[in-house]
């Protein structure tokens, strides 16, 4: 992107920002100016949510956990071990409340402010089969000098990082990577065609939910990595695309645990009943400018004139891959190839999402949020906080968000949790091959003592096998 695009959709971005806090200021004033009456500071905005109501779908079967969190999933002995290791987070016990504790504040800090230095990247351009192109950033620094390594005894786990599906490199990605790599862990982003720098020289894109691009990165990370183990984290609307991997390649996806920051899980309903207006604005323009340097290489598969002009995320989606020139597909065939959950009953990885009560962009829990699938599906698991805002999860600075605290400890609980289970299959195997080689030798040695057996009878398969 241009410098002069980078500064106008700041500019843009912050005066949307602007303009949404004033028209939201009236409606802030009057719960703060009733709680202050009342000597209550709005305490009971800090109170868990009510658990037992009957209309919330995860309120029956949900564990509570330190600061008004809940867990809801499948019980089982993965569920038991990850619901330990987050009973036993000092992240989420409640502590002194930031000054930006609401929801659209959060949100906004995570996405419009300036991301900083960040950390220190070495690209590689990943050429694909039909030589388009993908980027893969490598975190390489700086890293704390008391570094802990996570997986002793192995090599460093690589974490793959999946942004969101605009293409914006935010404040949190880059902090969860630091904080990743200060743990041990090996980083790496992935960046979409013509996402954050990355040259589109084809004129195709990758579509919401197509994982074809992101299974052959992560071919090649095994193929520089074969030993190591390998987690996956997304962000936002990336999210889709790392569940529809997930999906498709079941248990042979290389992967050992994920992790999901504020998914969008039911993406079709996300895009027709859209955001409220800073959202949709803002993402629509991020992506505008983001393909106007590539408006004469799309000219011969899309109305970029129509593209340019659409008005929300649906139609902008729809005018770019459903309404080409080359081969048009109607709306509904598009979310049946694309849909993150089309394929979720084949995922063989264990999946932690974590979520707020309170997400301006997704919604609220009961109307996006499947209970259904962290009911009945034993490898997602459902992390709910009261707030949060989207992607937002911030404390005070400079501590990193609490949601990325939870993710690294979540992948060390999975790690111990697995090798525990290959040590008891392997004491098993052990055992059953001690037990089996002591009834082979006192069934010999019973039939070497029994008066009836002869060397003729133990050794006749000498006889047989000479015939």
């Amino acid at each position: 992107m241009p410098p002069w695009g980078a500064a106008l959709a700041l500019l843009l971005a912050a005066i949307a920002l602007l303009l949404f806090v004033v028209r939201l200021a009236p409606h802030l004033r009057r719960p703060w100016r009733r709680a202050v009456e009342t000597g209550t500071l709005l305490r009971e905005q800090e109170e868990e949510p009510n658990l037992g109501d009957p209309t919330d779908p995860f309120g029956d079967r949900c564990d509570p956990l330190p600061g008004g969190c809940s867990f809801i999933c499948k019980p089982s002995a993965l569920a038991q071990c990850l619901l330990r290791a987050l009973r036993r987070s000092v992240v989420l016990e409640p502590g002194p409340r930031p000054w930006l504790s609401g929801p659209h504040l959060q949100t906004f800090c995570h996405f419009v402010l300036p991301v900083g230095p960040g950390p220190e990247l070495a690209r590689e351009y990943l050429q694909l089969a039909d030589d388009g192109l993908v980027a893969l950033d490598w975190v390489v620094g700086p890293c704390a000098r008391g570094r802990r390594v996570t997986h002793s005894g192995g090599l460093p786990a690589v974490l793959l990082v999946v942004p969101n599906a605009w293409g914006r490199l935010t404040r949190n990605v880059l902090g969860l990577c630091l904080l990743a790599l200060e743990r041990g862990y090996y980083p790496v982003i992935f960046h979409r065609r013509g996402h954050h720098g990355c040259p589109l020289v084809n004129p195709r894109l990758q579509p919401f939910g197509d994982p074809s691009d992101l299974k052959e990165a992560v071919t090649y990370i095994r193929f520089r990595h074969p030993a190591a183990p390998l987690f996956a984290v997304s962000e936002g609307s990336g999210s889709a695309l790392l569940l529809s991997y997930l999906g498709e390649c079941g248990s042979s996806s290389y992967v050992t645990g994920a992790a999901c920051i504020s998914p969008v899980l039911r993406c079709r309903e996300w895009f027709e009943a859209g955001l409220p207006w800073p959202y949709e604005r803002g993402f629509l323009l991020h992506q505008k400018i983001a393909l106007s340097r590539y408006a004469t290489a799309l000219e011969d598969t899309v109305d970029t004139d129509k593209l340019f002009r659409s008005r929300s995320l649906r139609e902008f989606e729809e005018t770019l891959f459903c309404h080409t020139k080359s081969s048009p597909i109607s709306w509904d065939t598009y979310w049946d190839l694309n849909d993150p959950l089309r394929d979720v009953d084949e995922a063989a990885v264990p999946v932690l999402c974590i979520c707020s009560a309170d997400d301006p962009v997704c919604g609220p829990p009961e109307r996006t949020l499947p209970a259904e699938l962290f009911h009945s599906n034993p490898y997602f698991f459902l992390l709910l906080s009261h707030r949060g805002g989207h992607c937002g999860f911030l404390r005070q600075e400079p501590l990193p968000a609490w949601s990325h605290e939870v993710v690294l400890e979540s992948f060390r609980a999975l790690t111990e949790f697995f090798r525990m289970e290959e040590r008891m299959k392997g004491l098993s195997r052990r055992r059953t091959s001690f037990l089996g080689g002591r009834r082979r030798w006192g069934a010999l040695q019973k039939r070497e003592v029994s008066p009836s057996s002869s060397l003729e009878e133990i050794f006749s398969w000498k006889r047989s096998y000479t015939r």
